[in-house]
């Protein structure tokens, strides 16, 4: 695997292990929220951040998921983003690690046509080759291999169906980039497996949740000011969309939805707002993040300068006032399927 440092790295400690905002340190960055799950709550919060970050050939990042996934975001909701506001953007993805419906390139385009991802360009980036792209300051890798045509983009917008996940804890936008664009064999190995195992699953916990990141890092600085962050806090299982059919039922709380400029605060905040809910209504979503360590993917960020896991938040439901995300959530209402 190219470029591996892993014999001289040692891995953090204290994924499962929550801070709270009163306990951080450093400078704030911004995230917008809106409980507004729909397709113009989506149109509204990209608004909020889009300026003129998104130029030239936009990719979109999201999760397409597996055959009849039953949890990600709607594709209604991205249609109509794409028409009105990203009316020239591809939607981007790689192929899986695992064998299954997008294991090849053949097997995913037939898996996106049953999830009808028919309205505008998907470009599977590891189709025809792949790449490698600096990851800097890292401790684990100095490269990674990701899906070729991602030098095709200008600038990406990451958008997340964000919820719980069986290795990571929470997928969020860093596991959305960290994995999503890792190309399907190299980089997706590099992430998951420890050089000579024979299990493709031998990298657990905080080296886990470091080589996401770095892996989300490389897709981060390459395109720089020009990548944007969007989590929608809706049909969060426990389980991750790559398990489509077989997710766990929701149970957790539809929330609404975050945007931001910094990647480790839009992550953050979902966090902190899932925490921010009644115990009753968090506990299994925040037993699936404390028992995979994925805490680790915020603290590690903040380690290789992402971002800042402070942040204002702003509701862009009443005129972009700053709320605490207990206000934030204080009328949600019990998950209803």
């Amino acid at each position: 695997m190219s470029d591996c440092k892993c014999c001289k790295a040692v891995p953090g400690t204290g994924g499962d292990k929550y801070i709270p905002m009163e306990e951080r340190t450093g400078e704030e960055s911004i995230v917008y929220f809106t409980r507004d799950l729909s397709p113009e709550g989506l149109q509204k919060i990209l608004d909020c951040i889009a300026g003129d970050k998104l130029k030239g050939k936009v990719a979109i990042k999201l999760h397409t998921g597996e055959k009849n996934g039953p949890n990600i975001i709607p594709r209604p909701w991205v249609k109509e983003l794409i028409e009105k506001k990203l009316p020239d953007a591809s939607i981007v993805e790689t192929n899986t690690y695992y064998e299954g419906d997008r294991y090849t390139t053949e097997l995913h385009r037939e898996t996106l046509k049953v999830n009808g991802w028919t309205f505008c360009p998907v470009d599977i980036m590891d189709e025809d080759g792949t790449v490698m792209l600096p990851v800097k300051g890292g401790k684990w890798f100095t490269e990674m291999s990701m899906g070729k045509n991602i030098t095709n983009y200008d600038s990406m917008l990451v958008l997340t169906h964000f919820k719980g996940h069986t290795m990571g804890g929470f997928g969020g936008s860093n596991k959305n980039i960290g994995i999503g664009c890792a190309d399907g064999r190299i980089g997706k190995g590099m992430i998951h497996t420890a050089e000579g195992s024979d299990n493709m699953w031998s990298i657990a916990e905080e080296e886990l949740m470091e080589r996401i990141t770095e892996s989300s890092k490389a897709t981060v600085d390459y395109f720089g000011e020009h990548i944007v962050f969007i989590n929608v806090l809706r049909n969060m299982s426990v389980s991750c969309d790559c398990e489509g059919v077989g997710a766990a039922p929701v149970v957790t709380p539809n929330i609404g939805i975050v945007a931001s400029t910094d990647i480790l605060a839009a992550d953050q905040a979902s966090v902190d707002l899932v925490y921010a809910l009644k115990e009753e209504d968090h506990k299994d979503l925040v037993e699936r993040i404390e028992t995979r360590h994925g805490l680790r993917q915020l603290t590690y960020m903040k380690e290789v300068h992402m971002g800042n896991d402070r942040y204002q938040l702003l509701d862009a439901d009443n005129n972009n006032k700053v709320i605490s995300t207990k206000e934030a959530v204080a009328d949600v209402k019990p998950f209803q399927g």
